[in-house]
């Protein structure tokens, strides 16, 4: 899952970051709740989606080592995340149109509103 000590990091890159800052302020509990939130079903397709972007062969029949630079580490890193993101925002969308018009979503004939 989330591993706080990253943001302990004396880094040049991330000083004067105040999303670094503010994430620094936050309790261990509440980062590590947030982190949790990410469905079985969507960390599910960020690991596929990495694995498509790293070329992954089966483990079982391959010994897979990967070579990159931390750039294009942070890049994968980046899109992962934003990945994640996306993929959040729209199960909460899916959820909210389940709850509000049934399973057929806004393509549904709603009949009785249920609240």
């Amino acid at each position: 899952m989330f591993n706080p000590e990253f943001l302990t990091t004396d880094s040049e890159a991330i000083s004067g970051n105040s999303l670094i800052e503010y994430l620094q302020d936050q309790s261990p509990d509440v980062l590590q709740r947030v982190a949790r939130s990410a469905s079985g079903d969507i960390q599910d397709i960020i690991r596929h989606n990495v694995q498509g972007l790293l070329g992954i062969l089966p483990g079982e029949q391959f010994e897979v080592k990967i070579q990159t630079s931390r750039d294009n580490l942070a890049g994968l890193l980046a899109s992962a995340m934003m990945t994640g993101y996306f993929l959040r925002q729209m199960e909460q969308r899916m959820e909210l149109e389940t709850t509000l018009f049934g399973e057929g979503g806004l393509d549904a004939d709603p009949g009785e509103l249920k609240l």
